[in-house]
């Protein structure tokens, strides 16, 4: 596993902002000062200020091999 500051993609950072304005929302303290309430703007200036990080797992995606005389056929009558 690697600790990573930096995203890869739009959708990582969706992902990673929203679960961290759902810690917000359920309690959590702020780690920057900001005008906002709303917790998914505070998500966002965290990011932007560099105070969250996520943890990327370093297993890679392995679809599985599916035979021809294996998949399901189905009878339409």
């Amino acid at each position: 596993m690697s600790v990573e500051q930096t995203f890869d993609s739009n959708f990582r950072y969706v992902l990673v902002a929203a679960r961290r304005a759902r810690q917000l929302q359920n309690g959590s303290t702020p780690l920057v000062s900001t005008k906002s309430s709303k917790a998914c703007r505070i998500a966002q200036e965290e990011i932007a200020a560099g105070k969250i990080a996520y943890v990327k797992a370093d297993v890679p995606v392995v679809k599985p091999e599916v035979a021809g005389a294996e998949i399901p056929r189905f009878a339409i009558s």
